[in-house]
């Protein structure tokens, strides 16, 4: 079997393979790490057929939807998932084929409704349903502590002793555990009576993912984050460096208009010498009056060269062909300590 377990923070992907096929699946795959997920995929040889996530994931962007459309594959959820770009859905006690590997899905709700656990031969793939020492928390949308204690003690711990637990989460950069090792040793899982094991999770009194909203609203709607907006504008846009920008500004450059797309308040605060302001909220509306030359060059900024970048996209999308976004924005020129000017 090729076996690769990939790490970012404390998620944890796995690309499990057929060495005599080289066929593949992923599982969990996490959104930042999806050109190492294909190079590896390369490296190894092998050919991805499914892409899988164990349910919805709260704490971070999946990256199913875009790995599947780039690979050509199908997204694999349990029945019950909430994504509507889930291609295949299993049913409890349905099972993939890939060469020679066998997964069998294995539905344990109560982190999430949809929560599935992925079972072959010596291991099992568990999502947020078992950790290391722990187990997946229930106070999250569609959580349900008592379907975890079901999910657990009823199904997921019969498994034999020795099988191989590989989980959705590790923080303390350990890889594995068995089952055998985490009924011995799991704290949660010593509270062996349905009511208390309720009650404990019930009162964990847990802080909530730093992206839960975010982070839900696109893994269940197949939306974007805005961090891959931001990604695919920069993508389409060039980008000025300061001190090039300096020089232009400083020269005879006449068809070099400055663009500020930040909103009142903040342009008022202090402006680059001669910026023209546009809050990028406008952009579309106003675009066709105060800018009749399409061929113009434009260099957008805002505060943090975040929001310039979208409108520099925006720019491009709409015709103007020489729109660049200024890279570290109004900050960058403030902290290399070049002068402002107030607006009029």
């Amino acid at each position: 079997m090729i076996f690769e377990q990939i790490a970012t923070g404390g998620c944890q992907s796995y690309l499990v393979g057929c060495e005599a096929t080289g066929a593949a699946v992923l599982i969990d795959p996490e959104h930042r790490q999806i050109d190492r997920y294909i190079g590896l995929a390369h490296q190894r040889g092998v050919q991805v057929r499914y892409i899988i996530d164990t349910h919805t994931h709260a704490d971070h962007f999946s990256g199913s939807r875009e790995l599947a459309r780039t690979l050509s594959v199908p997204v694999v959820m349990y029945r019950t998932s909430p994504a509507p770009f889930a291609d295949m859905r299993l049913d409890d006690g349905d099972m993939l084929i890939v060469g020679q590997l066998r997964l069998n899905a294995l539905h344990t709700p109560g982190h999430t409704q949809d929560s599935m656990c992925l079972v072959m031969d010596d291991r099992v793939f568990t999502g947020d349903t078992l950790l290391i020492g722990g187990t997946g928390r229930t106070d999250l949308p569609s959580g349900d502590p008592h379907a975890l204690y079901d999910s657990l003690f009823q199904k997921l711990l019969k498994l034999p002793a020795e099988t191989l637990v590989f989980p959705a989460h590790e923080y303390k950069g350990r890889t594995h555990t068995t089952i055998g090792a985490e009924i011995a040793g799991n704290p949660r899982l010593q509270k062996t009576d349905r009511s208390e094991f309720v009650d404990m999770m019930q009162h964990l009194d847990l802080a909530a993912p730093t992206h839960l909203t975010e982070a839900l609203r696109t893994n269940m709607t197949g939306g974007k984050s805005v961090a891959q907006l931001l990604s695919e504008a920069g993508a389409k846009v060039p980008f000025m460096a300061l001190t090039e920008f300096r020089e232009r500004l400083g020269g005879n450059s006449r068809d070099l208009i400055v663009l500020d797309v930040r909103e009142r308040d903040a342009f008022s605060s202090g402006l680059i010498p001669g910026a023209r302001h546009l809050p990028r909220g406008q952009l579309e509306l106003r675009v066709n009056t105060e800018f009749p030359d399409p061929t113009v060059r434009i260099v957008t900024c805002c505060e943090f060269g975040k929001i310039s970048t979208l409108a520099a996209a925006t720019l491009r999308e709409l015709g103007f062909s020489r729109a660049t976004a200024l890279d570290g924005g109004v900050k960058a020129w403030k902290d290399a300590e070049y002068p402002l000017e107030s607006a009029g």
